[in-house]
């Protein structure tokens, strides 16, 4: 009884101390506490035999698996792209799927979308988004529920572990204009330019993390499974397309004078035009001048592609060099608005450069092909294709397609999910660009020292390095709401946060 009553005593004053210590660590009204300070490390995620403490794959580990043949059409007439697409999903996970879920990114431009709340779109620019013609599951119609920019479909039986079924759906939608950013008809001089991305129903990821990752889309970016696509873009014939993955069909969409540039390209060190800037409007450039054409791609173990069309296009290409004696192209459309010598012209050597250092420093690069688009200005990143500006020049041009292709290594190749975690693919991103900036033509555009980050940390208390989608986009309808030409205040942040939550 004695043992035990010292050690209700001691307990006592084991407490009282923690709680004047506690009290004494708040000091002096700053707020700091050691105790949560130097508290107990709690990892996201406890060990399992799919994955480690630290994420890494285990014995268990699985990941579906989601194949596409995609078919569109786009009509100048109306800027509408129709779509006829089938996925073939596969369920490799251990539970049976009683429904699928699918991102419908155009959404976002409806006026009723979450994203109107935070004034990133004007009114004037909204569109009716995805209109679905057909949903369907092995040949038969099935039920389906569209939530904002998601897509529930609604198996007739559950798809057991192992087993794959065919989705069918056919859509259409208005392709938005230069306010679109990240999709967009741009204008040029001879024609408008085709911005096209997010522009199919693309499966949701299902995962052993959440099951069903059905963040919707707020403008941020994206968690999509890996799979083989075929797809076909039936466009004017006047028209060149460049998309993620290998073009199948040159034979009937090229000219015979464009192949064998195409081919002495592939062997090149430098720059080979496809199509010269004085060829742009010359009707010599197309096999014929009437009616449409079907330009045919193919892309291995992608989680997305994308694409752009246009009359306006320069095109020329070079050989990429990667390790082992592999070989990649190249690439850069662009209107003539962009033709000068520290303009597009350089934009292939940049794009090659980029790709070859970060092969050579990270990982080859996987694809048979990488493109720079000169367009709207979106500075956005596909598997395959970047989207730049027409108008960018010198070493804004270098710095801008070194970091959009250096997105191919983190997220395309490793797969993390952006929309939830964008900080990770970003930090990353701008730290490799450092070195490419050094590694490129002796330094001719170092030193970049820079952090995206950096800008937007002068607040001590704003969340600023894990912030997710949500709150980025609310970052973005703080700072134009209270008109902050500078860093959104954690006030604005947080008013943000009030007006997308009214929209959930």
């Amino acid at each position: 009884m004695k043992h035990r009553g010292w050690v209700r005593h001691l307990s006592y004053s084991l407490l009282a101390v923690s709680l004047c210590l506690r009290a004494a660590a708040q000091d002096a009204g700053t707020g700091f506490d050691a105790f949560e300070l130097f508290g107990p490390l709690t990892l996201p995620d406890a060990p399992s035999a799919q994955r480690d403490g630290a994420g890494r794959p285990g014995p268990s580990f699985w990941q579906n698996r989601v194949d596409y043949s995609i078919a569109a059409r786009i009509d100048p007439a109306t800027h509408t792209l129709a779509g006829d697409e089938t996925i073939t999903y596969t369920n490799h996970s251990p539970d049976a799927l009683d429904a699928l879920w699918l991102q419908l990114d155009q959404n976002i431009y409806r006026r009723d979308a979450r994203t109107a709340l935070t004034g990133r779109f004007g009114a004037s620019g909204a569109t009716a988004g995805f209109v679905l013609d057909a949903v369907q599951v092995d040949g038969r119609d099935v039920a389906h529920l569209v939530d904002d920019t998601r897509l529930r479909v609604d198996l007739p039986r559950a798809l057991a572990s192992g087993v794959k079924l065919k989705l069918h759906i056919r859509y259409h939608y208005t392709v938005p204009g230069v306010w679109g950013g990240r999709t967009a008809v741009t204008p040029s001089r001879n024609g408008d330019i085709y911005e096209i991305a997010q522009w199919y129903p693309r499966m949701a990821v299902y995962d052993d993390l959440r099951g069903w990752d059905t963040l919707p889309f707020l403008g941020a970016e994206f968690y999509l499974e890996y799979g083989d696509f075929d797809y076909a873009v039936t466009v004017p014939s006047n028209w060149l397309v460049a998309g993620s993955g290998a073009l199948t069909n040159p034979q009937q969409v090229l000219t015979a004078t464009q192949r064998q540039r195409l081919a002495a390209a592939a062997a090149s060190d430098r720059t080979v035009y496809i199509r010269r800037p004085e060829e742009v409007t010359d009707a010599a450039s197309r096999p014929t001048q009437s009616g449409m054409q079907t330009w045919r791609f193919h892309m291995e173990h992608t989680r997305d592609v994308a694409f752009a069309a246009s009359p306006a296009f320069v095109w020329d290409a070079a050989r990429i060099n990667l390790p082992d004696g592999a070989h990649s192209l190249a690439m850069s459309v662009y209107p003539v608005e962009g033709v000068g010598a520290a303009r597009w012209d350089r934009s292939t050597e940049y794009l090659k450069g980029a790709v070859e250092h970060f092969s050579a420093q990270w990982y080859p690069y996987p694809w048979p092909v990488a493109v720079n688009l000169g367009g709207h200005g979106a500075g956005m990143e596909y598997p395959g294709i970047i989207f730049d500006g027409m108008n960018d020049a010198g070493k804004g041009l270098f710095w801008i397609t070194a970091h959009e292709i250096g997105h191919t290594w983190f997220p395309m190749i490793v797969g993390s999910n952006e929309r939830r975690h964008a900080f990770m693919d970003e930090g990353f991103n701008t730290f490799i660009d450092v070195y490419a900036s050094d590694a490129f033509n002796h330094g001719e555009y170092a030193p970049k020292r820079d952090s995206e980050y950096a800008p937007l940390g002068g607040n001590p208390v704003d969340e600023i390095l894990p912030l997710l989608a949500d709150r980025g986009r609310a970052y973005v309808a703080g700072a134009s709401r209270f008109g902050d030409r500078e860093v959104p205040s954690l006030a604005h942040l947080l008013q943000g946060r009030a007006w997308l939550g009214a929209a959930a």
